[in-house]
């Protein structure tokens, strides 16, 4: 295993706890919006109580995603933040503008409508942003001009590429946070909230397969290696479909009490968790050698030996430093009883 396969596998371990993360917070935000003004049900509540102390740790995440492509992949961030100037302008705006709201919001009332609004927009805006990458680096929407990479706009806006990919990105966002919310309500025993979520997970769930399957059937022709590559990963992507299938079929199963409505939606989330696992790795693979393809393998774009190797070191024993802490924050907000459960 060499230090290059480890950088990668790091990075990619990045993007898919980030992608997790990030689709159940933006989408909580979102839910916290649609479910205002509906006083009948304790949705909009439980999914801004989860929202509250959530949304710093998902930056954290963020941060070191971005850290990574510019610390293991120097060449490749000078180009990816060449062509993604604009989307990458609009996504720090909207970032920033969330959580200064997010911050102002629980010391100002008259603020906390303005943030539920904000928050629910940019839970759509953000990750439409951030998912419209995934198409530019698999080839196409780069041109080089006058020696200087240029993002061709117009050809991303006509391609149903980025309409599946965003499609994709939707779906996975709305469908995550929804199944998250839904064991976040059966904890706090809100079992109307349950429901609601639980109604919605099963709707999205299937759209969001469908959306898969449409992001690699409408794959632009440049892109055409990737779709080979991602064939010849099917073993993996077939594990990925029968995660998908035991997660998604929890939410039927008997509940362990008979007071509650039926489904078991903590092994759902674990079931759809391992799946999305399971589907980045499959991708991640079939995307090797490049970053940005064609000009930018990983290879080419890897810093130096020495600087590597010190960087692993740093990333590794950081994050093992960051874990126990992630776990403790879990516990005291996500699984506290008396959090949960306040009036």
């Amino acid at each position: 295993m060499t230090n290059t396969f480890i950088a990668t596998t790091l990075l990619w371990v990045f993007i898919y706890v980030y992608a997790i993360l990030g689709s159940i917070d933006f989408g909580a935000g979102f839910w916290a919006m649609v479910f205002e003004t509906r006083k009948k049900t304790k949705a909009g509540l439980l999914a801004n109580r989860f929202l509250s102390p959530s949304w710093e740790v998902t930056n954290v995440f963020l941060v070191l995603l971005v850290i990574s492509v510019f610390s293991f992949f120097p060449s490749a961030a000078y180009t990816l933040g060449t062509v993604l100037l604009i989307p990458g302008s609009l996504i720090l705006i909207f970032l920033t503008l969330r959580s200064a709201f997010m911050v102002f919001s629980f010391t100002t009332e008259s603020y906390r409508t303005t943030l539920k609004y904000i928050s629910g927009i940019s839970g759509l805006l953000v990750p439409a942003l951030l998912v419209s990458v995934l198409p530019i680096t698999s080839g196409g929407f780069i041109e080089i001009i006058n020696g200087q990479e240029q993002l061709l706009l117009g050809k991303l806006f006509r391609s149903p590429s980025e309409y599946t990919y965003l499609a994709f990105g939707l779906s996975s966002q709305l469908f995550l946070s929804a199944l998250f919310l839904s064991d976040y309500a059966r904890e706090a025993l809100e079992e109307a909230a349950y429901r609601t979520y639980r109604s919605l997970a099963i709707w999205l769930g299937p759209m969001t397969l469908a959306a898969a399957v449409l992001t690699v059937i409408f794959m632009e022709p440049e892109a055409q290696w990737l779709k080979v590559n991602i064939m010849e990963q099917r073993g993996w992507f077939s594990l990925s479909v029968a995660a998908f299938i035991i997660g998604y079929s929890a939410l039927w199963w008997p509940a362990k009490q008979k007071t509650h409505s039926k489904g078991r939606p903590r092994i759902a989330v674990l079931g759809i968790v391992a799946q999305y696992g399971l589907a980045t790795f499959a991708y991640a693979s079939a995307h090797w050698p490049y970053i940005v393809y064609p000009m930018i393998s990983i290879e080419e774009s890897i810093t130096n030996s020495p600087m590597l190797q010190a960087l692993l070191i740093s990333f590794i024993v950081g994050s093992l430093l960051l874990l126990p802490f992630f776990i403790y924050f879990w516990r005291l907000f996500m699984k506290d009883r008396s959090y949960l459960r306040q009036k």
